[in-house]
This record gives structure tokens, C-alpha cells and sequence, in this order.
């Protein structure tokens, strides 16, 4: 049941374009950051990495509301848990499916945004490094944030005021991955295994009180 919903979760945001426009959406803020910056490239080098982070954050905000809600609306999750399926393993596996939707283009994508902020192969390759740990991390606060918005008129508004304070650490041990090296990323790793772990009990609880 746990892997169906998974592959389910994830086609659905292939097939509907969701995984398509996080892509886009990375790649323009990457895009538009050196004209607003100038052609100093020196110092794109040097806060581009930040700006990776940043544009990473935003794009995985931007499927929160599809995430739990539809799902909701629609009975699914009742379906479920008459199932016997709790709803912490059902965030578990919508977490899964959101960081497969959103996280391995994200990350291919990168590869142009530092050519388009001249980061150097070393630098791209610490931004790969960080993504790759803290990115289960945003995943998990993406879908505890989308659960607990789900049936609130404007959750869109509501998720990225939830979501966006929380995961400053992520932000500030990712984009300080690049100057800070492997103490950096070693607390990224912690603060996302912390998000990744408690994350699905905050959304099962959050679920269970929408369906009442």
C-alpha cells in the first residue's frame, strides 16, 4: 500500500507538470538573480550559493497546497486509515514521493544555475552535496506544512508563513555548507534527519484532526 501511494504521489507530479514547474519556476529565480545583481562575477560566485538555497526552499513551497489537500477532499485518506494504514506512515510515504517529485531535477537543474552564476565546479559540487542531505528535510516540512493547511481557505499564504520560518536552518547550514565545509553539512544532515523523523507524526496528527 505504502509503495503504490509512493509511485501514485510521484507520477502525479511528473504527469501533471508539478515536477516540470519547480524546475521552471529554480531556474527562473537562478536565471533573474545576476541581472538584478550585476556582472560582478566575483561576487555571484561567492553568494550564489545562497541563492541556489534560497530558490531550492521556494520551489519546494511551491506544491504544498497539492500535497495533502486534494487527497483529503477527495476521501483518500479516509480510505486509508479504514484500511488500517495510519496516518503517519501515509505523510511518511507522501514525503518520499514529494522529495522524488522535486528533489532529483532540482538538482540537475543546479548544474545550469551555477553556470548562469559562474560557480565554480568545486562550490557546485558542495551545493550538490548539501542538497542532496537537506533536501529530504524540506520534503518532510513541505508535507507537515501542506497537512497542516489542508482545508484553509488561503493556504497558500498560510503554508509559506508555517513553512518559510522553519526551515531557515536548513537555509543558513546549506548555503554555509560552501564556506563551512564538512562541520556545515554535518549539521545540515542533523537538522534535516530531525525534520525527516519528526515530520510525518506532526502531519499524521494533522491529518487525523481534518478528517474529524
Amino acid at each position: 500500500m505504502i509503495p503504490a501511494l509512493i509511485l501514485r504521489d510521484a507520477r502525479r507530479a511528473y504527469t501533471g507538470g508539478g515536477a516540470t514547474l519547480v524546475v521552471a519556476f529554480f531556474l527562473l529565480v537562478t536565471t533573474l538573480f545576476p541581472f538584478a545583481i550585476g556582472p560582478d562575477t566575483a561576487l555571484l560566485a561567492r553568494v550564489g550559493g545562497g541563492v541556489i538555497w534560497a530558490a531550492a526552499l521556494l520551489a519546494a513551497l511551491l506544491p504544498v497546497e497539492r500535497l495533502v489537500g486534494p487527497d483529503l477532499d477527495a476521501g483518500v485518506l479516509d480510505q486509508l486509515a479504514v484500511r488500517g494504514v495510519s496516518m503517519a506512515a501515509t505523510a511518511a510515504a507522501k514525503m518520499v514521493a514529494h522529495w522524488l517529485a522535486f528533489a532529483p531535477p532540482l538538482m540537475l537543474a543546479t548544474i545550469v544555475a551555477a553556470a548562469l552564476l559562474d560557480l565554480p565546479v568545486a562550490t557546485l559540487m558542495t551545493v550538490e552535496a548539501g542538497l542532496a542531505i537537506g533536501t529530504p528535510g524540506l520534503a518532510a516540512l513541505a508535507v507537515a506544512t501542506g497537512a497542516l493547511v489542508a482545508g484553509l481557505r488561503g493556504a497558500g499564504a498560510i503554508a509559506g508563513l508555517v513553512m518559510l520560518p522553519l526551515a531557515i536552518p536548513l537555509l543558513i547550514f546549506g548555503a554555509g555548507a560552501i564556506e563551512g565545509g564538512p562541520s556545515a553539512l554535518k549539521l545540515l544532515a542533523a537538522v534535516s534527519l530531525m525534520l525527516a523523523a519528526g515530520a510525518p507524526f506532526v502531519a499524521g496528527a494533522a491529518i487525523r484532526a481534518g478528517m474529524d
